[in-house]
């Protein structure tokens, strides 16, 4: 059994999640600070690249090293662009980074509900009777 066709891209969306976590609530921590200048990442297209590509790349000798995949390539964080700017330089606009934060722990919670039901699944085919 394959467990990454079982969990699918919810480990990498968890990541991910966690992490625009950590970048939205930087932001939101700094919205008072001058020049601080907002940052955030194109979630889909960063999860699109997670996807296990078409050609496998293979250690072929024990020298060979795999290297880790970062959630998040630090090319990936962007700035964001305000739709009204302060006069401090300051580009965090709080009611934004609010509900960014917000969708973005709702998904969170759903691709962990999702995990946390297919862990389920797998003890119970492995146990043979429901709990």
């Amino acid at each position: 059994m394959n467990l990454d066709k079982v969990f699918g891209i919810h480990e990498q969306a968890l990541q991910l999640r966690a992490r625009r976590a950590e970048v939205l609530a930087a932001n939101l921590a700094n919205a008072d600070t001058p020049g601080y200048k907002a940052r955030d990442f194109d979630f889909r297209e960063i999860l699109r690249g997670q996807l296990p590509p078409q050609v496998q790349l293979a250690a072929t000798r024990p020298g060979h090293i795999v290297p880790p995949r970062e959630a998040l390539p630090p090319a990936a964080l962007q700035y964001r662009v305000p739709q009204q700017p302060s006069l401090d330089g300051n580009t965090v606009e709080v009611e934004r980074e609010q509900v960014e934060y917000s969708a973005n722990a709702v998904q969170y919670q759903a691709s962990l509900r999702f995990l946390d039901e297919t862990i389920r699944t797998l003890r119970t085919a492995i146990k043979g009777a429901a709990q």
